[in-house]
C-alpha cells in the first residue's frame, strides 16, 4: 500500500515543482481558432488535482493530506536551493553562449530564477488552499453519491477549485508587474484550460482506480495486490 502511495507522491511532487518552474513563461494556445493566453504550466498543472482526485479515491482523504504536506515542503526547498544558487557569486569563466560575461549571466539567471520565487510563493498559497479544499469537496461528494458516479466527484471538486487557483495564483505572481487587463485575460485564460484538462482527465481516473484495485495489470507488481477499503 505504502508503495502505490509513493509513487503518486513521486509524480504529485514532479508535476507540482515543474509547474513552478516554466510558469515564468506566459504562451498563447490557439484552441479551436481562439487564442488563449496563459502560463505555460497550465498544461500540466491541472494534473495535481488528478493525481490528489486518484489518492482520495484509491488511499483516502488522510493519505491526500499526508501527500499535499509532503509536497508543501518540497516547494519551500525548492525556493531554498533556488535563492542559494541566486546569491553565490558566478565565476570569472561562467556564461551563457550569447554572452561571455558572467555579470550579465548572473543577471539573467537572478531575473530568471527571482521571478520563479515570486511564482513559487503565489503557487504555496494557492496551492495550500485549493488542494486541500478539493481532497475536502471530493470526500464529501464521494460521501453524498455512496461511492457511486465517479466522473462526478472527479469533475465537480476540480471545476471550483481550479477557478479559485486560477484566480489567487495569477493575481499573486502577476500583479505590479503585468497591466490589469492582461492579468484578468491571463486568469481567463488558465482557468478555461484548466477546466478543459480537469474534464478530459475523467477517464484516467477510471484507469487509475483499475491499476491501483489490481484489475488492470499495468505496472505488473507494484500495482499487484488488490486495495484494501478505506476508512474515510
Amino acid at each position: 500500500m505504502q508503495k502505490r502511495e509513493d509513487v503518486a507522491i513521486a509524480f504529485y511532487i514532479l508535476f507540482l515543482t515543474m509547474s513552478q518552474i516554466i510558469a515564468v513563461k506566459i504562451g498563447d494556445f490557439s484552441v479551436f481558432g481562439f487564442v488563449i493566453t496563459a502560463p505555460v504550466a497550465v498544461l500540466i498543472f491541472p494534473f495535481t488535482f488528478q493525481i490528489t482526485d486518484m489518492v482520495n479515491e484509491n488511499f483516502g482523504r488522510k493519505a491526500t493530506h499526508r501527500m499535499i504536506f509532503i509536497a508543501f515542503i518540497t516547494q519551500i526547498l525548492m525556493a531554498v536551493f533556488i535563492l542559494f544558487s541566486i546569491e553565490v557569486p558566478a565565476a570569472p569563466f561562467w556564461g551563457f553562449d550569447w554572452s561571455s560575461n558572467p555579470v550579465e549571466a548572473q543577471q539573467f539567471w537572478s531575473n530568471f530564477f527571482g521571478s520563479t520565487i515570486r511564482i513559487t510563493i503565489a503557487s504555496w498559497i494557492s496551492f495550500i488552499i485549493t488542494e486541500n479544499l478539493d481532497a475536502i469537496l471530493y470526500a464529501k461528494i464521494k460521501k453524498w453519491t455512496k461511492s457511486k458516479n465517479l466522473w462526478i466527484r472527479n469533475v465537480f471538486s476540480d471545476i471550483p477549485t481550479l477557478a479559485l487557483d486560477s484566480i489567487l495564483f495569477v493575481s499573486i505572481a502577476f500583479i505590479g508587474t503585468l497591466p490589469l487587463e492582461t492579468v484578468v485575460n491571463i486568469i481567463w485564460g488558465q482557468m478555461l484550460t484548466k477546466w478543459f484538462f480537469g474534464i478530459i482527465d475523467t477517464p484516467f481516473m477510471y484507469i487509475s482506480r483499475g491499476v491501483i484495485n489490481g484489475k488492470i495489470n499495468l505496472l505488473g507488481n507494484l500495482f499487484a495486490v488488490r486495495q484494501q477499503e478505506n476508512e474515510e
